[in-house]
């Protein structure tokens, strides 16, 4: 068992440093991507793409008020995009109940695929 325990660790670990170098990659890309003016580039043998997402993140006071129910309070225990989502689309909520609870975020996502 020592040994499975040092080997998560090590994973662990290396797992944290992969994450800060793709981290740090992937800003190098999206400044160059703007700097160039562009959101897709062809760059060697690969494709590199900027996707604008559109998040939202739910302020939990106001959304803990819209919410007809408590039991849906304690279903989502934290506000969870997919499970509101899931909510929605089930029509247990109606998306004019949560018109004021969030505010909408922008996201870059990165995409880099093989030609």
């Amino acid at each position: 068992m020592d040994k499975a325990v040092r080997r998560y660790y090590l994973q662990k670990q290396k797992q944290k440093e992969i994450e800060q170098e793709l981290s740090e990659l992937r800003n190098e890309i999206l400044t160059y991507l703007t700097e160039q003016g562009t959101n897709e580039l062809e760059i060697g043998s690969h494709k590199v793409k900027v996707v604008i997402q559109e998040r939202k993140e739910y302020d939990d006071t106001r959304l803990y008020e819209a919410l007809p129910d408590p039991e849906l309070w304690r279903m989502l225990s934290k506000p969870d995009t997919s499970k509101i989502a899931s909510l929605l689309k089930l029509n247990v909520i109606t998306e004019d109940k949560l018109k004021d609870t969030f505010a909408t975020k922008t996201v870059r996502v990165l995409q880099v695929d093989k030609k």
